[in-house]
């Protein structure tokens, strides 16, 4: 490999799109971004022009493209929003606006899916990428090729519109077990030849088209790899990479994720698990985080209580921060009410209670996850705002009993750039 090659990280998200550039030794060259303007919203319909996601990414590998040597690039690889899909024609012409991750119209054909499918699938839910499916089928059938966000970028830059990854397929009821789209689809009328072939993450696709080498100033061997979903770039972007090393995002909610040896499914408790490597990635999503922590204090209360806490003695009030009734993970519990009484002495008391209750879910997270097959951490890296409470991090340090550090990289562009290079590492 040339000591100058370079690899590109596409990050298609929500408020807009992220583009960065690593080198071989996973060195970040640079970063840029260009927004996206906010979905269109009618009741439970989220939908958006996928047109725009083009014209953003476009701007964003030119900009790209200025502060690096374009012809130093060796390969591209995209991630996108999980369960945002669009159908389009044979040239890849969007034919409907694009439904988005968290479009939930589509009830009745998520009724339909729940007599069908197995109790383990991910595409259960109004939200589900089949549920959009089943709704685009029937109201476009002119329709060619169904896509997710990722994989219709991926098409506008190398031409082939028929290709998925099993990261992004999970929620359309591909079944990464087997490696195949499952005969039940049959059973709910699923027009087979809508569906792409999906490929493993990382995966060498095409070269990038004529055209764009030409406006981008990028080589004709340039690579297109294939994706994955956003969190999923996020969490490969801290470097984690094998089994037992687990990332938390401290975001408005709590994330977890643990590299497993096999998969887990527990859909009552939100877990599914994603192929990655010959590994699994399992996790949870608990309904406490950060979110609890703005409503009751404001940042700058927030930086000053953090640095007046003593981490290693517990205020022992046995907090579980809810802004409302109902939890999922690590318990499921549509009745579990907010905890958050007596109120502390103080304050300070007050914060590092609920920094403690928090701490103490993610400990429950990680075993619930252990009970269900996953290893309990060996390491875990933290990503999201409430990484940085270095208070805090000390706190689930003590409640986790293993080494808590602050990723150095969590961004999902990152983590695609650096799918981009293990792809072309494999076909070498």
């Amino acid at each position: 490999m040339n000591a100058s090659a370079l690899y590109i990280g596409i990050d298609l998200g929500t408020s807009g799109v992220r583009a960065c550039a690593i080198d071989q030794h996973k060195t970040l060259q640079h970063i840029c971004k260009a927004p996206l303007p906010a979905p269109d919203k009618q009741k439970n319909a989220v939908t958006q022009n996928a047109n725009l996601w083009w014209q953003a990414t476009h701007k964003v590998l030119a900009e790209l493209c200025k502060h690096i040597h374009p012809q130093n690039v060796k390969a591209i690889c995209i991630n996108g929003t999980s369960g945002t899909v669009l159908v389009c024609d044979a040239s890849g012409t969007p034919l409907a606006p694009a439904r988005m991750y968290n479009d939930a119209a589509c009830t009745e054909q998520a009724a339909l899916i729940k007599t069908i499918a197995p109790a383990d699938s991910a595409a259960h839910g109004a939200s589900s990428g089949l549920a959009k499916l089943l709704y685009l089928q029937q109201n476009v059938p002119q329709a060619q090729y169904f896509l997710h966000q990722a994989d219709w970028i991926v098409g506008k830059l190398c031409g082939r519109f028929n290709i998925s990854d099993a990261n992004n397929a999970l929620k359309s009821g591909y079944d990464p077990r087997t490696g195949n789209w499952p005969n039940w689809l049959d059973s709910l009328a699923v027009n087979r030849q809508l569906l792409p072939e999906v490929v493993p993450p990382g995966t060498a696709i095409a070269t990038l088209s004529v055209k764009n080498c030409q406006q981008f100033n990028l080589p004709a061997h340039c690579q297109i790899i294939s994706g994955t979903t956003d969190s999923i770039a996020a969490f490969i972007a801290t470097g984690a990479n094998k089994p037992g090393d687990a990332v938390t995002s401290l975001g408005s909610t709590l994330v977890l994720k643990v590299i497993s040896e096999s998969p887990i499914y527990q859909p009552e408790f939100g877990i599914y698990s994603h192929k990655l490597g010959n590994h699994w990635l399992a996790g949870g999503a608990s309904n406490s985080g950060g979110a609890v922590l703005a409503h009751y204090f404001s940042q700058p209360q927030i930086n000053t209580l953090s640095t007046l806490i003593n981490p290693d003695i517990s205020t022992q009030l046995n907090y579980y921060p809810l802004l409302k009734v109902g939890e999922r993970f690590p318990i499921n519990d549509p009745t579990l009410a907010p905890q958050l009484e007596p109120k502390g002495k103080t304050e300070l008391e007050y914060f590092q209670g609920m920094l403690e209750g928090i701490s103490q879910i993610e400990l429950d997270g990680y075993k619930k996850l252990q009970q269900l097959g996953a290893p309990y951490p060996s390491q875990v890296e933290t990503a999201g705002g409430g990484s940085q409470n270095k208070a805090w991090s000390l706190i689930r340090q003590r409640t986790l009993g293993v080494k808590v550090t602050q990723a150095q990289f969590s961004e999902a562009c990152y983590g695609s750039a650096l799918l981009a290079l293990r792809g072309v590492k494999s076909t070498i």
